[in-house]
Parts: C-alpha cells; sequence; structure tokens
C-alpha cells in the first residue's frame, strides 16, 4: 500500500500546477482510467475466482473491493494516473522548450 501512496502523491500534487492544465480534460482523464480499471479488476476477479492465482493473506491489507485486495483495485487508479501525468507533462514540456 505504501509504494502506490508513495508514487501516486507526487503526480497527483503536481497535477494542480495551473500551467499545465492536467485536468482540461477531466472526463477523458475519468473514462480512460475507469475503463482500463473495469477491463483489470474484472479480469483480476475472475482469476482469483478460478484459482488461477491468489493474494498471500499476510502480505496484503484485510480491507478488499470485489474479492481483491484493497492495494491491487488501487493499483489500476493510481498508476494509469500517473502514467497520464507524465505523458501530459512530457507533452507540456515539449511545448514550453518549442
Amino acid at each position: 500500500m505504501m509504494v502506490l501512496v508513495l508514487s501516486g502523491a507526487a503526480p497527483l500534487a503536481l497535477s494542480f500546477y495551473p500551467p499545465l492544465g492536467f485536468y482540461r480534460h477531466k472526463k477523458a482523464l475519468a473514462a480512460a482510467i475507469l475503463l482500463e480499471a473495469a477491463i483489470f479488476i474484472a479480469w483480476d476477479v475472475f482469476a482469483v475466482a478460478r484459482g488461477h492465482w491468489r493474494f498471500d493473506p499476510s502480505s496484503v491489507s484485510p480491507l478488499s473491493f470485489l474479492g481483491l485486495p484493497i492495494e491491487e483495485a488501487l493499483f489500476f487508479l493510481v498508476i494509469p494516473f500517473n502514467c497520464i501525468f507524465v505523458w501530459e507533462v512530457m507533452g507540456f514540456l515539449g511545448r514550453r522548450r518549442s
């Protein structure tokens, strides 16, 4: 869980930097993240239900979402957010440079 918090904290905080304008397209951002999360969370739920893989209870939080450890579900929200944020920052820096 701490890895998700640490990896998501800086991008989340920096995403409010006004010149970057990261939240200009809130609906597209939400759609991209939620669509990806829905697909992969469903895939994980199915795989765990079928017994293809499991999560060691001593290694994950007791909190769960649809039978998955909460950190597994949050992974599919935090990491795509970070990826889109980095993509937007690279575009922002490229526009500033030229």
